[in-house]
């Protein structure tokens, strides 16, 4: 059936019936007769010209012009919808419903996590994850690893060809285990950020956000949601809490580990504060002999110094270094490694220079031996 007729344009002939048929069907529900429901319905839409505060025909012609609007904004989301998607087109959208995992997207997901995908980490709502690309995924579900691994394993699902490997993978982001990600600015809509100039990335470190459809393509991205197995972790917290509650029953420990225990705490007691004379002594040190021997000397220099534990108490003792000393010793040491690349890119730029004059020397023989030798030419008579 036609859409309505333009504001001010007269009904076809067709459009007249199908009103006429259609008013009829309405008056028939009601329990009406055609010209009652059309008495009717004329006293409703008095009504309501009157509640907005206009005449009957500004109404009415108002209402032809919502339902032509309404009309005319349905065919264009008809001709805007996209078309079915041909066969063997690799992107694919994929509608996300929550639920439980399926167990064939928990095997994949198992075997995927140990396979090198090449993933890198991104940050995702503030939170550090590993990202991978599809293709990596889609050619690891079809490389022989894959299908060695199912033998050992029937929950893998069987793949034959690329088509079957897209519909494979598409289990992961159907139980949330993998969803496919973008970059994006974690300022973007705001204007509070920071400029560009002042603000600090790290190198290589995306920050994404989840698309809301999730194609399968080549090119795109996917962010792991799931973990793996948390054995470790779980380890780790059972560790923890043993050792919580080892400490908070302490009192009723045998007498002899109790002993131990306060003689190892004394033992570490009597380190650190051996330590902290060490510190102290060298200090006092340094403060005398900087008058009396200066530039003063240090007992342990590296101490303190960003150095392994064993380093920290190598050399025994040192003198003190002025900083401008350590800046031309730096210098110094700079300006040597420099000297040193720059004799040796001389001495090859010299062994090429000489090899190249050799060759020009034997070319320029050769040259000259072969302008002076006779030609003889062999003229054929016709």
């Amino acid at each position: 059936m036609s859409g309505p007729p333009p504001p001010g344009q007269q009904p076809s002939p067709q459009q007249m019936a199908a009103m006429q048929q259609q008013l009829a069907m309405e008056a028939q529900k009601r329990g009406m007769t055609p010209q009652q429901f059309q008495q009717w319905q004329r006293q409703q839409i008095e009504n309501d010209a009157k509640k907005a505060g206009m005449t009957f025909e500004q109404y009415v012609n108002k209402l032809k012009q919502q339902a032509y609007e309404q009309h005319l904004s349905q065919q264009q989301q008809k001709q805007q919808s996209p078309p079915p998607q041909a066969q063997g087109q690799t992107s694919q959208q994929v509608p996300i419903t929550p639920g439980a995992p399926d167990p064939k997207a928990l095997a994949l997901a198992k075997w995927l996590r140990g396979q090198d995908l090449k993933s890198r980490t991104c940050i995702l709502n503030g939170q550090r994850k590993d990202m991978f690309r599809v293709k990596r995924a889609l050619r690891a579900i079809q490389s022989p690893a894959y299908n060695k691994a199912r033998s050992k394993n029937p929950l893998l699902p069987a793949v034959t060809n690329a088509a079957t490997a897209s519909e494979t993978f598409k289990l992961l982001p159907l139980s949330l285990l993998a969803l496919r990600v973008s970059k994006s600015d974690p300022h973007e809509g705001h204007n509070h950020g920071p400029s560009p100039k002042a603000q600090k990335r790290v190198k290589g470190l995306w920050t994404v956000k989840i698309e809301q459809q999730q194609d399968i393509s080549d090119d795109l991205h996917y962010v792991w949601l799931y973990d793996g197995p948390q054995w470790k972790t779980k380890l780790y917290a059972a560790g923890a809490l043993v050792l919580i509650m080892a400490v908070v029953m302490f009192p009723l420990w045998p007498m002899t580990l109790r002993v131990g225990v306060w003689y190892l705490s004394m033992g570490m007691l009597g380190l650190i504060g051996l330590f902290f004379a060490m510190a102290i002594s060298r200090a006092i040190l340094f403060g005398v002999t900087y008058f009396a021997v200066p530039p003063g000397l240090w007992l342990y220099p590296n101490l303190f110094e960003d150095v392994g534990f064993f380093d920290s108490f190598r050399p025994l003792w040192g003198w003190q270094e002025d900083k401008k000393k350590k800046g031309k010793k730096n210098k110094e040491g700079a300006a040597a490694a420099d000297s040193k690349k720059s004799s040796k890119t001389a001495e090859k730029a010299k062994a090429t220079g000489s090899a190249a004059k050799a060759t020009t020397t034997a070319t320029a023989t050769s040259l000259k031996d072969r302008d002076l030798k006779p030609r003889i030419e062999e003229v054929e008579d016709d």
